[in-house]
């Protein structure tokens, strides 16, 4: 189904199907394997298959280029104090958009396409995936609102063969 001319019409409809066959989990919102996940906002990105788990294992934190942003430090102050997360997993990906430009290089993308400027907003972009992801799982264990003894890990998920590689 289209989306309408831009409308939601889709979502709607599947929903509707959707529903018909919803049996409602008898889950908290606490994570029930201890686990949140910081990756990419990449659709190719199944979290929680890649892990092998399922919906209400995990918490899920997401956005460009799986960074550990001031946002994502509040929502793990969450989860490790009320929701269970007693271990967190940063996942960056080949092949990701954030680590193949300079700064400059993705808001001149933005504004050839759409012809918004976005420079005035950080984009976060990365020139080596590893350091960026050592730097972000130091962030982590480093945070003094986090507790004491949080397991981190830092670990790239490789799109073009599914493999998870523990790097820190």
């Amino acid at each position: 189904m289209s989306a309408d001319n831009g409308t939601f019409a889709d979502l709607f409809a599947a929903n509707n199907e959707f529903t018909k066959n919803f049996e409602p989990h008898k889950l908290t919102g606490r994570a029930l394997k201890g686990l949140a996940i910081v990756t990419c906002m990449d659709s190719r990105i199944e979290p929680l298959k890649i892990v092998g788990m399922k919906a209400g294992d995990a918490k899920i934190l997401r956005n460009a280029g799986a960074r550990v942003t001031e946002d994502v430090l509040r929502t793990l102050i969450l989860a490790t104090h009320l929701l269970n997360v007693n271990r967190v997993l940063v996942m960056p990906h080949t092949d990701c958009r954030m680590a193949s430009g300079t700064e400059p290089e993705v808001h001149a993308a933005i504004f050839e396409a759409s012809g918004v400027d976005t420079r005035s907003i950080e984009i976060r972009t990365v020139k080596d995936q590893r350091a960026a992801l050592e730097t972000d799982v130091t962030r982590i264990k480093t945070y003094p609102l986090l507790p004491t003894g949080l397991e981190v890990i830092g670990a790239i998920y490789h799109v073009e063969n599914g493999t998870l590689e523990k790097l820190f």
